[in-house]
């Protein structure tokens, strides 16, 4: 507690925050009527949420709120960093070690979940969250990614007052994020549970049998408990691969989800539907058996009334599909290895020269991700808003069709979605579109293809497109030009860096403000055209369809992914070289 004495506080606050937990707490009982049980869960929830307000709000300092939580968020369970330089063997075991284990944990299953009624909020965007549902990783990064993006928005727009030059208030950052992320794990498990995630019969009666009444409440807090669990061990998992192995363990847990789903959509041999017979009404479901066993089984009648057009374009995994993804691969590969370089000289050692790499994809795939995150909860909430029985009685905003409406379980099996595909609203117009049979096929042939058009009009479709496509587009330039600038990448960051480093540009005054005026001619303009392309590119190949589902958004990543992975490895393997053959390489 001495660092708690340390910190000023108002404790006067404490007042209305004991008003707000009770108000909380009536409003709950008397608007839902809930279980005794639900009602203590519900104030254990509340209790906790309150005091990290108190603790934020009471902090009397001159430095930023946030600094009040720290009597919380230096005390969280985190990954010690490396004491030392970890040996390049070392850190590829870690890698190995944690990919091993995010496989493993993507196939247990979670205990007590019936599966048959599980309903997955995150269907649309199950590879770009890196998890499998109904597993330990069912929530996968999704709270991990949208936790950065509060602190990103929060930071951006001035809310909270940190400098992240500063070493102090980037741990406070870096900390208070984490906690923001435990905070998300709860948001998004809860309402999942408590709605979606069925609990099995037999699991409830057994809990009935020890707590009469209280068998089903029990169920989902075990399910919760242990989405909780797998979560945060993501959490911690990433924080291994950051400290003690190569890069990011979200991106490596995103490129091994979508190498995967890739790898199966290609390859599958097995029926589309598994409770029928190999036939031509269902072929293997990967792209390579699927057009071999349909050219073989096909007369050449039935080829050209149709069949090609089964195997070009017809889901799943058509022939198309594979090609986009084999050109996305390639497009991508050529943008992440074109950059502009600045040349450098030092100030003082004459003929000490270098050059500062400006590259194309400057924000690199940080923006998409961050969209897609952000979608994905968009679909998450809305679908909630839509049918979960407490949030739809929400008024003005429960159960509303503007903001996306869902099919019924019948209604879906019907079109031939998933319950969880918005078909009107809001969240239909920023829904994914998957594959050419969801758009380009209806819109050139409308009485054809009105199967795919799931009730909706031409201009409907059309809408669905361009909302689309914008919003992928904007939405990564404006998170590019968040992470530019709360990850020291901007002009002014720049310039002071090679400034630090004694080095100016040829022709120019050794000057930070010279540096940061030539700077702006090219990063503020190179983040927009980052951000743009990423979101173009995803938003194209979402458009296209990609093999296995694996979307467009995880293509892109897998790409730039496994391409600053192998610079990443690059470097370590020539720090550990002989200082000479260092510096031969360049390093």
């Amino acid at each position: 507690m001495a660092e708690e004495e340390k910190i000023p506080r108002n404790y006067n606050v404490a007042v209305p925050c004991a008003f707000f937990f009770v108000l909380s707490i009536v409003i709950y009982y008397y608007a839902l009527h809930p279980e005794t049980l639900a009602l203590i869960f519900f104030g254990i929830m509340m209790a906790f949420l309150w005091a990290f307000v108190f603790l934020g709000w009471s902090y009397a300092g001159e430095k930023s709120k946030l600094y009040g939580l720290k009597v919380i968020t230096d005390r969280l369970p985190a990954v010690k960093k490396p004491d030392g330089h970890v040996v390049f063997k070392k850190k590829m075991m870690w890698v190995a070690i944690i990919l091993i284990l995010y496989f493993i944990m993507t196939n247990v299953m979670l205990f007590g979940l019936d599966q048959k009624k599980t309903i997955d909020l995150f269907a649309s965007w199950r590879v770009i969250m890196a998890g499998a549902q109904g597993s330990l990783m069912h929530l996968g990064i999704g709270p991990i990614v949208t936790g950065s993006i509060i602190m990103q928005l929060f930071t951006g727009a001035k809310i909270i007052s940190l400098d992240l030059s500063k070493s102090e208030d980037k741990a406070v950052y870096q900390s208070t994020q984490k906690l923001i992320v435990i905070v998300m794990i709860f948001v998004e498990a809860i309402p999942q549970v408590y709605g979606y995630l069925t609990p099995a019969n037999s699991l409830v009666e057994t809990l009935n049998a020890l707590s009469p009444g209280n068998g089903q409440t029990l169920s989902q807090t075990i399910i919760v408990v242990q989405l909780i669990i797998g979560s945060y061990l993501v959490f911690l998992m990433d924080e291994v691969v950051s400290k003690w192995g190569i890069g990011s363990g979200i991106s490596l847990f995103i490129a091994a989800g979508v190498a995967q789903a890739i790898f199966t959509g290609t390859l599958n041999w097995m029926p589309v539907s598994s409770t029928e017979a190999l036939s031509l009404s269902n072929p293997p479901a990967g792209t390579i058996p699927k057009t071999v066993y349909m050219l073989q089984n096909m007369s050449a009648g039935e080829l050209a009334n149709g069949g090609f057009e089964q195997i070009f374009l017809a889901h799943p995994n058509p022939v198309i599909a594979l090609i986009g993804t084999i050109i996305i691969f390639f497009v991508v590969a050529y943008v992440e290895s074109t950059r502009l370089e600045l040349p450098l000289a030092h100030g003082r050692a004459r003929g000490a020269r270098g050059r500062y790499p400006i590259r194309l994809m400057y924000s690199s795939n940080i923006p998409v991700i961050l969209m897609s995150a952000l979608l994905a909860n968009i679909a998450m909430f809305s679908m909630l808003l839509w049918s979960h029985p407490t949030l739809s009685q929400i008024p003005y905003i429960g159960h509303q069709w503007w903001i996306g409406a869902y099919p019924t379980p019948e209604q879906a099996e019907q079109m031939g979605i998933s319950p969880s595909t918005p078909i009107s609203g809001g969240a239909y117009y920023l829904s994914t579109i998957v594959g050419l049979h969801e758009w380009l096929l209806p819109l050139f042939n409308p009485q054809r293809y009105e199967v795919y058009m799931r009730g909706h009009t031409y201009w409907q479709v059309l809408a669905h497109v361009v909302v689309f496509f914008s919003a992928m587009v904007i939405g990564s330039i404006f998170f590019a030009k968040f992470w530019i600038e709360t990850t020291n990448m901007n002009s002014k960051a720049v310039a002071e860096q090679i400034e630090r480093q004694g080095m100016q540009i040829p022709g120019f005054r050794r000057d930070p403000r010279i540096l940061e005026r030539v700077l702006d001619r090219y990063i503020p303009y190179v983040t927009i055209f980052s951000g743009a392309t990423v979101g173009a590119l995803a938003a194209t190949a979402d458009m296209i369809g990609t093999v296995g589902n694996a979307s467009g958004t995880g293509v892109l990543l897998t790409v730039g992914i496994m391409i600053n992975l192998y610079e990443a490895m690059a470097r370590e393997q020539l720090m550990e070289m002989h200082p000479l053959l260092r510096g031969f390489f360049g390093e």
